[in-house]
């Protein structure tokens, strides 16, 4: 998909060799606040399998070629997506690029024909949540399946 540039950040989808900058990124923010689950090391070790090949895209945040940011849309059924697998490097935090790259992502998924985003999250997880929300995100009672992650407290959809 197009690039859309910002603040010398540049935001895009997946391309192959991305591989090992999606695992790092994702490995790095997981084990920082919880613990590596087995569905965290399926998905990350093998996007292609496990997002990609299925209908899936991942929306990529690059600095001079480096892959800073990353976010998954992993697709539920036709026209619904979850959004997971959102972080940005430590380094690049608040600094206004992981609201730009899920703005990102939100843009790819409506190209993708999404009319439903679905995401889980944990309430450590304070500043995502405030971000999630300011964009339109809704907290949903509990979830709508049983969660792949222990650590999934909050469940929240967008419709689009």
């Amino acid at each position: 998909m197009t690039q859309s540039h910002s603040d010398s950040v540049a935001y895009r989808t997946f391309r192959p060799g991305d591989e090992a900058a999606f695992l790092r990124l994702n490995e790095a923010w997981i084990t920082q606040y919880f613990e590596l689950e087995p569905a965290d090391r399926e998905v990350i070790s093998d996007p292609k399998t496990h997002i990609l090949d299925p209908g899936g895209q991942i929306c990529i945040a690059e600095r001079a070629g480096e892959p800073i940011g990353c976010c998954a849309l992993i697709l539920i059924a036709p026209g619904e997506f979850e959004l997971a697998k959102m972080t940005v490097a430590e380094a690049a935090r608040a600094t206004g690029i992981g609201r730009k790259l899920l703005q990102f992502a939100i843009n790819v998924a409506r190209i993708m024909g999404a009319h439903r985003l679905y995401l889980e999250s944990n309430t450590k997880a304070a500043a995502a949540i405030h971000l999630y929300e300011q964009l339109g995100f809704r907290h949903l009672p509990g979830p709508p399946h049983e969660s792949k992650y222990t650590r999934a407290n909050i469940f929240m959809e967008l419709q689009l």
